[in-house]
């Protein structure tokens, strides 16, 4: 194991949703197992990432999710916030990677080496499963805040400003898992004040 590169792919999921934390994945694959099927999360089914997902897990060298709650979102933005669970994900590796391959165009502090590749999960395999596992941890904990918050639509939308998710939440008004720093939030606020 000394002499190998260890090299992680690190990608997130949830920048854009009203509700919910943003989720990250980093994943070291193992040269020796290749996994058939790795896409873009967002290019398979839900299905097809489900059966992945636990695939993914038993055959890779390491892996981490690392997360940033809706109040961090708020604090720090959502770009600073997303970088941060990025960090979070790669710190809870088992394994210390020498270099990160990062989806996008902005890199996370981390100790070691970053890439970011723009659309990596489409063009790197380790990024790839690494979308797949945040991915597919932030859909169930979006199914299971639709059980704590019923009217929302989460189930559904997965807290993305859907119509009827910003019609919610001007009717049903903001949850805790609501980012108050997102515009369509702040409206319904208002408009709950008024």
């Amino acid at each position: 194991m000394t002499n190998q590169i260890w090299i992680a792919g690190v990608d997130e999921v949830g920048r854009g949703p009203l509700a919910g934390p943003v989720v990250t994945a980093a994943v070291i694959l193992d040269p020796h197992n290749p996994i058939p099927g790795l896409a873009d999360s967002k290019k398979l089914t839900e299905k097809r990432r489900e059966q992945l997902e636990p695939i993914i897990k038993q055959n890779v060298l390491a892996w981490s999710l690392g997360r940033a709650e809706p109040e961090e979102i708020d604090q720090l933005n959502i770009l600073q916030a997303t970088l941060l669970a990025m960090k979070r994900a790669v710190e809870g590796l088992t394994i210390q990677p020498v270099h990160a391959l990062v989806d996008g165009n902005q890199a996370p502090n981390l100790n070691c080496p970053v890439t970011t590749i723009i659309k990596g999960d489409q063009s790197e395999p380790v990024i790839a499963a690494a979308s797949i596992l945040a991915k597919v941890a932030r859909d169930r904990e979006m199914l299971e805040m639709d059980k704590l918050y019923p009217g929302y639509g989460l189930a559904q939308h997965k807290g993305y400003p859907t119509k009827q998710h910003q019609q919610a939440l001007i009717e049903l008004g903001i949850t805790p898992i609501h980012r108050r720093s997102f515009r369509p939030v702040q409206i319904a606020m208002d408009i709950k004040k008024a």
